[in-house]
């Protein structure tokens, strides 16, 4: 299927409760395609989205590439699922931003099982809490280090547990 006729499909399925599609104009067609994304405007349909994309026989986005996180320096944090299925080699990414005060989405864990440890990681280096995960917990640094150290404004501390930090 091709990119328009996934999206026509979660539109028909969701409507505008989706979200917006924000198609890239890139002269490269790889950066079409993957630049290109849906914003998705509720979170706690987060899940429904996921399950819908994975199960529906069309559609059958059977792995999740790829998860990162971006601080827009703006006071907001979002999370971008890059999602391709392996049955019919085609890909979706979605995007979903948050204040950082409530950097909170539901954890895809239960759709992507690979999802783990990259949550994990967004938790660890940018601060975003993903509800239910099975094993919410640091994974790059130790479980009391101050911060998230990939925000923008991090400010790395002077010590940690006694000793001076280099600069």
């Amino acid at each position: 299927m091709e990119q328009l006729g996934i999206i026509e499909r979660l539109q028909s399925a969701f409507g505008e409760t989706l979200g917006v599609w924000h198609a890239s104009n890139s002269e490269s067609a790889y950066a079409r395609r993957m630049g290109s994304f849906f914003q998705v405007s509720d979170p706690a349909r987060l899940l429904e989205l996921a399950f819908f994309l994975r199960d529906e026989p069309a559609l059958a986005f059977d792995s999740l590439l790829l998860l990162s996180s971006v601080d827009h320096g703006d006071g907001s944090l979002s999370v971008v699922y890059h999602l391709e299925s392996t049955v019919y080699r085609h890909q979706i990414v979605l995007k979903i931003t948050r204040p950082m005060a409530q950097a909170r989405v539901p954890s895809v864990t239960s759709v992507w099982s690979h999802a783990n440890w990259q949550e994990r990681e967004a938790w660890d280096m940018m601060g975003i809490r993903f509800e239910g995960h099975p094993d919410h917990r640091r994974i790059l640094l130790e479980e009391d280090y101050p911060g998230h150290p990939l925000r923008k404004y991090f400010k790395e501390p002077d010590f940690y547990h006694g000793m001076k930090v280099p600069n």
